[in-house]
């Protein structure tokens, strides 16, 4: 074992690009919320973007690491420190053998992403070492005094830049929706709405997940839909008439409409948003299935 938890926070959790595939036997793909920041994170230690990371939430963590490791911090920005004095965030961090590296509390946005060199290699369930908050498979949550293993170094060497891409978490969160598959179980004013009104997100947000608060979207069919297929980013509207977008770990199957779908490549945006953060829908043509 080459990595100790020192202090877990919020909740941190391994992660990697997820296990697709498995949504037959009720397994959601799961894996990092904020892909472009866990890619980044692996791109600079010089693993591929399979390797699996350390996924923060808001209150950062604390981990010692026992033999000599390139490691990076990317996604939300917040405090770097090894052994107590103030590193780079978004650059490369060649630890020693013993060190402690904390990340603090995030000052922008929810999740930060920690890699080492070598990716996190805890054991893989069916190909993936992602934690699955709705399935359990996948390591737990990390806890103070978790022990995991690093991989072997890889090939490439960590990337040496001045710059990095990095994508400001979002003071108005704009989502793009192709509407459907039940957007006709909704009242014609239904999409009005939901394109009109600024919503909120709800502190209730998870992994599953983005819950909104705002007005009431309005049935057009009050009868129950059988539970068919959920896919990443369908927007599901549950009785109280507030959409929910599902996230990484949302459930592969569900009873209530789904009026939209968010595409894929805006919900790292979505993963960033904090609680309050206004958020407004944008319909754009195409079937959401």
């Amino acid at each position: 074992m080459t990595l100790t938890v020192v202090r877990p926070g919020l909740l941190t959790t391994v992660q990697d690009l997820g296990r697709p595939g498995h949504a037959h036997l009720g397994v959601p793909r799961s894996g990092a919320l904020d892909r472009r920041a866990h890619r980044l994170a692996n791109l600079l230690v010089g693993n591929s973007a399979r390797a699996a990371t350390l996924e923060t939430t808001v209150l950062g963590c604390a981990v010692r690491v026992h033999r000599p490791v390139v490691a990076a911090v990317t996604g939300a920005p917040c405090s770097v420190r090894v052994d107590g004095r103030p590193a780079a965030w978004g650059a490369p961090l060649r630890l020693g053998a013993g060190a402690l590296l904390e990340l603090g509390t995030a000052a922008r946005g929810v999740r930060s992403y920690l890699a080492f060199a070598g990716g996190v290699a805890a054991e893989a369930v069916l190909g993936s070492r992602a934690t699955d908050l709705l399935s359990g498979l996948g390591p737990a949550p990390l806890a103070a005094g978790d022990a995991l293993p690093l991989g072997a170094d890889p090939a490439g060497p960590p990337l040496a830049a001045d710059v990095v891409p990095w994508v400001a978490p979002p003071e108005h969160l704009v989502l793009p929706l192709r509407l459907g598959p039940r957007d006709d179980w909704f009242a014609p004013a239904a999409v009005t709405t939901l394109a009109a009104c600024d919503y909120r997100v709800s502190p209730a947000s998870n992994r599953i997940g983005l819950r909104l608060t705002g007005p009431v979207l309005e049935r057009a069919v009050e009868r129950e839909l059988p539970s068919e297929g959920m896919v990443l980013g369908a927007v599901q509207v549950p009785p109280d008439g507030r959409p929910v977008v599902f996230l990484a770990d949302h459930p592969t199957t569900g009873g209530y409409p789904v009026i939209g779908v968010v595409p894929e490549d805006a919900l790292s945006a979505a993963a960033q948003a904090p609680p309050g953060t206004p958020v407004r829908f944008v319909p754009v043509p195409g079937a959401g299935w």
